[in-house]
C-alpha cells in the first residue's frame, strides 16, 4: 500500500506557467505562494504570517489546460501529492518541495471564471467508448443546460428564488 502526502494549497501564482516536453511527457511548472493570516486583537486587523512558497508540476492534459488558463498573479486552489525533489550540485545536495498537482482551479473567492470543456482525443487505434448520454449543443449565448434524461433540481417560478446555500 502506497502512502502519499496529499495537500491542498490556496495561494497566488508567482511566475508565469512554463510548459516543457520531457522524456516522460509534457509538464507545466509554476510557483505558488500561500500567505496565511491571523487576527491581531491589539490592532483590530488581519496581519500576514510568513508565506509558503511551493513549486507545482502539472503533467499531461492538466498541464496543457493550466498553461492556457492560469497566469502570474492568479489566485488558485491546488490539490495534489507533496514530495521533495533532491539533486546534487557543485555546492552539495539541494532540495525543494513540490506539489504534483492532480487538480488546479481558480479561487473564485476573488473573481469569476468561464469554464470551457476541452474535447478529449483518444490515442490512435483506441475504440470510442459507448455512451448512453448524448451531449446537447451549447446555445448561442455560450450557456448550456444539463439535459441527459433528468428533471430539473427544483422548479423555479418567477416570484420565488431558491434559498441560498449555508456556509
Amino acid at each position: 500500500m502506497s502512502k502519499e502526502t496529499v495537500i491542498t494549497v490556496v495561494g497566488n501564482v508567482v511566475n508565469p506557467p512554463q510548459r516543457n516536453r520531457t522524456a516522460n511527457g509534457s509538464v507545466t511548472k509554476f510557483r505558488v505562494a500561500s500567505t496565511p493570516q491571523r487576527f491581531d486583537k491589539g490592532e483590530q486587523r488581519w496581519v500576514d504570517k510568513k508565506p509558503l512558497f511551493l513549486d507545482v508540476e502539472c503533467w499531461g492534459e492538466l498541464g496543457g489546460n493550466v498553461s492556457h488558463t492560469i497566469s502570474k498573479g492568479d489566485p488558485v486552489v491546488i490539490h495534489g501529492e507533496l514530495f521533495t525533489d533532491e539533486w546534487e550540485t557543485d555546492q552539495g545536495r539541494r532540495s525543494k518541495t513540490v506539489i504534483k498537482a492532480a487538480t488546479v482551479a481558480p479561487d473564485l473567492t476573488w473573481g469569476v471564471a468561464d469554464f470551457r470543456r476541452v474535447p478529449r482525443t483518444a490515442p490512435a487505434g483506441t475504440p470510442e467508448p459507448e455512451s448512453e448520454i448524448t451531449e446537447e449543443p451549447v446555445d448561442e449565448g455560450g450557456v448550456g443546460d444539463y439535459i441527459a434524461g433528468s428533471a430539473s433540481l427544483y422548479e423555479l417560478d418567477s416570484d420565488t428564488l431558491p434559498e441560498p446555500a449555508l456556509h
